[in-house]
C-alpha cells in the first residue's frame, strides 16, 4: 500500500509509532519532519506555544541530546483526525535519570502530518530515578 492509498487513521497510526521510535533513536530534525509546516506544540499544556520548525528542533534537541533515552508507548487511541496516546520517556545524562509519562493529544492534517500537539503533564510528574 502506498502512502496515498493509506487511510488517515493508518497515516496517524504510523506517525504516532514513528514519533515514539524517533524519541528513542532519532534526531530532533527527524521528529520535526513529522509536523506540518504550520504546526503548533504546547508541551506541557499552559507552556508557551512553539510554532516554527526552528522552535520544534530546539525543543526536541533537549531529548535527542541526552546520553540515554527510552520511550515506550503504553496505549493509543485514534478517532477522526486525532490521536491520544500515553508513553513513558526515561532520559539520562551526567549520571542522572528522569522519567515522565505524558499523554499527548495530536491533531493531524490530511497528509498524516501533525498539525497540533498538546502534552498533558505537570512538573510533579517528572520523577528522578
Amino acid at each position: 500500500m502506498t502512502v496515498e492509498q493509506a487511510t488517515l487513521a493508518e497515516k496517524i497510526n504510523a506517525t504516532v509509532d514513528a514519533y515514539v521510535n524517533l524519541l528513542n533513536s532519532g534526531t530532533a530534525e527527524q521528529i520535526a519532519d513529522l509536523y506540518a509546516a504550520t504546526a503548533t506544540v504546547e508541551d506541557p499544556i499552559g507552556a508557551e506555544v512553539r510554532n516554527t520548525r526552528e522552535q520544534l528542533v530546539e525543543f526536541y534537541s533537549v531529548i535527542t541530546g541526552m546520553d540515554e533515552r527510552t520511550a515506550t508507548l503504553k496505549w493509543k487511541k485514534i478517532a477522526g483526525d486525532t490521536a491520544v496516546f500515553e508513553f513513558t520517556l526515561v532520559t539520562g545524562t551526567s549520571g542522572m535519570k528522569f522519567e515522565i509519562t505524558p499523554i499527548d493529544i495530536m491533531v493531524f492534517d490530511d497528509e498524516g502530518k501533525v498539525s497540533s500537539m498538546r502534552a498533558v503533564w505537570e512538573q510533579s510528574d517528572l520523577k528522578q530515578l
